[in-house]
């Protein structure tokens, strides 16, 4: 308690420290301001060093990384069209007491730009009031029956608690704007039985809007209005509710005077609530009655409105800055949860599903160190059990042979198992069932500090950190991993073992701490593979130089001109028949003539070591001469032969080349490779439409994709010549020829048709062969692919869900942008990444549909090819890629 106690007055310090350094900037700038521009500049200043410096006090209750990672998942949470989604803040009335508490906090949001949306109850307050009349306040199932004169006497403190709020917030040089009518719209809840009491139909959110575009903190209560008119009373908890779902916000917080639920019997704070295992008994618990009953009521049925991921969070004022940017949160966590299984068998849990789960999160795959089918058969070695959720977001899997100590060998979770802290249910159901147990993590896990907490003991070697509970005796834990080693159920880099690391256990007492902080959704950066990630090498600085055979066509032409922005790859070659002696004219780091390589010109300067890397940008059938004639001079060269990357189909079927789409396939895989073949761009959009849906499958059926792709990637051919004599490249079909509509081609067996089942399939396991039935049509527009995918489910998701298993899949990937609404042209043409939205179900449920799209120049060609050079080179792998910030 002393502990907590500290951090909650640390909280406080902060923000007045903040606070008052953040006023004294301001008056020294007033006191100097000659001219209103002067003044301007010197506001934003201030603006940006007050952030500045709060940032920086924010790290005394939370590490660098969580501050940061969550300040920038917040300020990018809002933009102009909806300013209003970083969080509901309700503030219930008993919290108005401790207002200068409330306006520390919330001042504090504000100095870092966050804008939360700010709603009020005054119970407290009127009841006081009422009371002092003679009159005792009338509940029936926790809501105030409200008569005229109680409206009456309501209104008036509504107001002057409002203002309240607002005066204190504008003391401390936060704009605030009051805001007592005129967002809520309500008919009578039951007027007989509880009088001017609004049951809310209609929440207009412009208001609030307008309040944050306007630089204010918009404060508003939970008064309504009836389409009549008639002023109606609404529970505040209710308001917010109905709020949230109006606005799907980042987080929703109830502050309240205790700072979390408490258990009516024991005393003690309810960390965590999950309401699909728990309502229906808690519910029926005596000492939950009146306001507890219908908040957990109302906040059951808000949350069942909302993504499953979403989650409430009831808190303190005081540990408000706690909640928001530390992952050990704070109060009270209420969310819908999932029921937890246990499997003694793979085929229990379903051996497609798993293979998944280990593809996407084991950091053995992914820095492919071990192949799926190698995990699988390691985990089938000793007697196991399989711990998780209903959904898999985490997946823990015990080894146990009899007499042996068990050993935890994956602890698999996903960003949302991480964030709504099922990874703590899962493991409290491991530590249930085993009094002792081993488990290993990379040592630079950036939830390492997640394994310190739960562990008894620890020390890390060899870049693995190894841990342990309920061993207390040095030599038995190192009797225990010497067992391990020789029978191979961990690696061997943990003898001898040192002296053991005190217990991290962090300290515990009645409010008890929770391990990650709450989302209410999942759209977080940072990587989606996994609880513990392998790190990748830094990147190299080493000049190297490339040749691009083929250049003369719209994919060359779009690649040359980001080479042009790489800074350490330099274009020194580039080859095409048509054009020898012409000047390069799309590079502008060194002047280029087109030169006409034939194989044996490859071959000898592959032997001579004249180029580090090749480019391939030839028509389908027509690279193998030259990649026979590299293989020859590989051969002869002395050291390590080029990287090649070829853009063509000819071998993204071929077991000896990588196949580079890292996205979807891994990093790794590329890293190590020296022959690259480059994926298609309908085939690029296809699989990642597909794949996060892969679990979903209804295997009865196969996805059915629709795509539309501008004239520039049906081909070129030889045009006029220019005033110069220069030959030109023009496109084989043009708006012209298109009849400015569009044209339906390759009906079936379109090669991206093959290719993209054919890689899909690694990902269902290799257990049976994956079909995508695709169309294929060419627009009347110069670039861009739109693909919009049928896909036949196996069960049905909510079109919320859905959206949340893309933005999971692809979490921290910098080429890829999740959106709400369709695909169009402008989401696309000459940008460098891969666009998905406009999210679906159909009515029954049986079929999902899902736009995506790319531009097939750059991330369907161009942009892809430099990916896959700058892994298989070294580089940094968007080194020269203009990215969307």
């Amino acid at each position: 308690m002393l502990a907590l106690r500290t951090q909650a007055l640390a909280g406080r310090c902060i923000a007045k420290r903040a606070l008052v350094v953040a006023g004294q900037r301001r008056a020294a700038v007033a006191a100097g301001r000659q001219a209103q521009l002067a003044s301007v500049r010197a506001i934003q200043t201030i603006a940006q060093t007050d952030r500045d410096t709060i940032t920086r006090l924010l790290y005394s209750i939370g590490t660098k990384r969580e501050v940061e990672r969550y300040l920038r998942i917040f300020s990018s949470s809002s933009n102009p069209s909806q300013p209003a989604k970083f969080a509901v803040i309700k503030v219930g009335g008993a919290v108005l007491e401790e207002l200068d508490e409330l306006a520390l906090s919330l001042s504090f949001l504000y100095r870092v730009g966050l804008y939360p949306i700010i709603l009020h109850g005054a119970g407290p307050q009127l009841n006081d009031i009422i009371e002092s009349e003679g009159v005792v306040p009338d509940y029936i199932d926790g809501i105030r029956v409200t008569d005229a004169k109680t409206l009456q006497i309501a209104r008036k403190v509504f107001l002057e608690e409002n203002l309240k709020i607002v005066a204190a917030l504008e003391k401390l040089g936060t704009r605030a704007r009051p805001i007592t009518s005129g967002v809520f719209t309500a008919d009578y809840l039951d007027k007989d039985k509880y009088g001017l009491v609004g049951k809310i139909t209609r929440v207009d959110k412009r208001p609030l809007e307008a309040s944050i575009r306007a630089g204010a903190l918009p404060i508003l209560t939970s008064l309504a209005e009836s389409p009549e008119g008639q002023i109606l009373n609404v529970n505040a908890d209710i308001a917010a509710g109905e709020l949230a779902k109006e606005l799907e916000p980042l987080k929703i917080v109830y502050l309240n005077e205790k700072g979390g639920l408490f258990h009516g019997v024991t005393g003690e704070k309810l960390d965590v609530i999950n309401l699909d295992e728990e309502y229906n008994d808690l519910m029926k618990q005596p000492w939950v009655k009146y306001g507890t009953k219908l908040k957990l009521r109302e906040i059951k049925e808000l949350l069942d409105h909302l993504p499953r991921s979403s989650s409430v969070a009831i808190i303190s004022a005081a540990s408000l800055q706690k909640e928001l940017f530390t992952d050990s949160g704070a109060g009270t966590l209420i969310r819908r949860g999932y029921k937890l299984f246990k499997h003694d068998s793979i085929e229990t849990l379903g051996a497609d599903r798993l293979r998944q789960v280990i593809r996407d999160r084991d950091p053995d795959v992914i820095s492919g160190y071990l192949t799926v089918t190698e995990v699988m058969n390691n985990i089938q070695k000793t007697p196991y059990t399989i711990y998780g959720d209903e959904p898999l977001d985490v997946i823990a899997i015990v080894s146990h042979p009899e007499g042996e100590t068990p050993v935890m060998t994956k602890l698999l979770s996903s960003r949302a198992g991480i964030l709504n802290s099922v990874v703590d249910n899962v493991f409290n159901a491991v530590h249930k069932d085993h009094r002792r147990l081993f488990w290993t993590a990379q040592a630079d896990d950036e939830n390492r500090a997640w394994h310190f907490e739960r562990a008894d003991g620890s020390f890390t070697r060899a870049g693995k950190s190894l841990f342990w509970y309920g061993v207390q005796d040095v030599q038995e834990v190192e009797r225990n991993v010497k067992e391990f080693e020789e029978k191979g159920r961990i690696d061997r880099s943990y003898l001898p073992v040192g002296p053991p690391a005190p217990s991290h256990r962090a300290p515990t007492g009645a409010t008890g701490v929770r391990s990650y902080s709450t989302m209410a959704r999942r759209n977080v950066p940072g990587s989606s593979r996994g609880y513990a990630t392998a790190a990748a090498p830094a990147p190299s600085t080493e000049r190297k130089r490339l040749a691009v055979i083929g250049a003369r066509g719209f994919t060359g032409q779009s690649l040359t001109t980001l080479l042009s922005n790489h800074p350490y790859l330099d274009l020194t070659h580039v080859s095409s028949r048509q054009l020898v002696g012409y000047p390069l004219g799309e590079y502008t780091k060194a002047q280029i003539k087109y030169s006409a390589l034939a194989p044996q010109d490859v071959e000898r300067m592959e032997k001579d070591g004249e180029v580090d890397a090749w480019v391939l940008a030839l028509p389908n059938g027509a690279a193998k001469p030259f990649v026979d004639a590299i293989d020859k001079g590989t051969a002869e060269r002395a050291g390590a032969g080029s990287v090649v990357v070829d853009l063509s189909a000819d071998y993204r079927f071929e077991k000896d080349w990588t196949y580079g789409l890292p996205e979807l396939y891994g990093r790794a895989p590329i890293r190590a490779s020296k022959r690259i073949s480059n994926p298609g761009c309908y085939a690029t959009s296809s699989q990642l439409l597909v794949a996060p849906l892969l679990p979903y499958l209804n295997r009865g059926a196969w996805p059915h994709i629709f795509g539309m792709s501008g004239y520039s990637g049906a081909g070129t051919l030889a045009g006029a010549t220019d005033p110069d004599g220069r030959p030109t490249t023009i496109p084989k079909v043009t708006p012209q020829s298109l009849g400015g509509g569009v044209k339906p081609y390759a009906l079936t067996d379109h090669i991206h048709e093959r290719e993209a089942g054919t890689h899909l399939s690694t990902l269902l396991g290799g257990a049976e062969p994956m079909k995508v039935a695709f169309i294929p049509n060419v627009a009347p527009w110069f670039s861009g692919i739109i693909s919009v995918l049928s896909m036949p489910l196996s069960h049905s998701i909510p079109a919320k869900e859905l959206k949340e298993l893309y933005e999971e899949k692809y979490a921290g990937e910098k080429l890829i942008r999740v959106q709400n609404n369709v695909v169009e042209l402008k989401d696309i043409e000459k940008k460098q990444g891969w666009v998905v939205g406009g999210f679906q179900v159909h009515s029954q449920g049986d079929r999902a549909v899902v736009t995506g799209g790319l531009d097939n120049l750059l991330k369907g060609a161009a942009t892809q090819c430099l990916q896959n050079l700058n892994l298989a080179l070294g580089y940094d792998e968007y080194a020269g890629i203009p990215l969307e910030h």
